[in-house]
């Protein structure tokens, strides 16, 4: 694969990542609309992992209070800001990582990766996605995180693994669903991807290291760095964007992607 075409891959994952129109989809349509080789599912969790360390630098507070209070959770003390943060994001992982094996064992990680499946999501989704931040009191903050709303995020993420839902935007679409203000929603919804890259990176880890492809493996590697440079300008970018926006110009996007490529699927 040549440097130009990780590049592209990796810029694309980093500048849709955070935004809730499907970073997956993208890097699925991709080979289909360039002509280009798919690259597959571990360039795709390579750039993933590359955007995961943008999130861990830009909400770096959030993760070592939550890295430190691990122990106390191990012991079952709940009590600290650190402990509670990091249990919560445990149980918001769940989900996926359950949904995520039966759609590997089954197969249909692989079946779903087409261009009808993606516009039907891309636009039913992106109008829930509107509907949710129109109801939206937005009251709530990230301080105010219950262990019901991780279930119930921790569903929205796991659904997310149908190409074109779009993790981020499932996520959010819970949160902005649950009371949560708009930043906040982003907020949690990135800390949420932190535990889900993680287990998804270390699954295709081991094709990597049982294929021996070292080859492969540099390749992930270029990726990645490619991926969290965008991924972090991309990031700082939408937390700025939502103190003055909605959701709204996310929706008109998924809405109009979405009638397009069902269009193309059924021509």
């Amino acid at each position: 694969m040549s440097l130009l075409h990780l590049f592209l891959l990796a810029v694309i994952q980093g500048l849709t990542e955070f935004l809730p129109i499907s970073s997956s989809a993208h890097l699925i349509l991709f080979p289909q609309i360039t002509g280009m080789a798919d690259q597959g599912q571990v360039i795709d969790v390579a750039v993933h992992v590359g955007t995961l360390g943008a999130v861990v630098v830009y909400f770096w507070a959030d993760v070592w209070m939550g890295l430190k209070g691990i122990p106390d959770m191990l012991r079952g003390r709940l009590d600290t800001p650190g402990a509670r943060l990091a249990f919560l994001l445990v149980i918001a992982t769940i989900p996926v990582i359950l949904f995520g094996l039966v759609l590997k064992l089954t197969g249909l990680d692989d079946a779903m990766r087409s261009v009808a499946v993606i516009g039907w999501t891309m636009l039913g989704f992106g109008l829930v996605l509107y509907w949710a931040d129109q109801v939206s009191d937005g009251e709530k903050t990230d301080r105010d995180w219950t262990l019901r709303d991780a279930v119930i995020m921790g569903l929205w993420q796991a659904v997310a693994l149908i190409p074109g839902t779009s993790r981020s935007g499932a996520t959010i679409t819970g949160a902005l669903f649950l009371g949560y203000n708009r930043r906040d929603a982003a907020k949690l919804s990135m800390l949420m991807s932190i535990p889900t890259i993680i287990a998804s990176a270390s699954l295709l880890s081991l094709d990597v290291i049982a294929e021996g492809n070292s080859a492969l493996a540099w390749e992930a590697l270029i990726a990645a760095i490619f991926a969290f440079l965008s991924a972090l300008l991309a990031l700082a970018l939408l937390m700025r964007l939502l103190r003055t926006i909605s959701y709204t110009p996310f929706v008109i996007y998924r809405v109009i992607l979405g009638i397009g490529l069902l269009a193309w699927a059924y021509a």
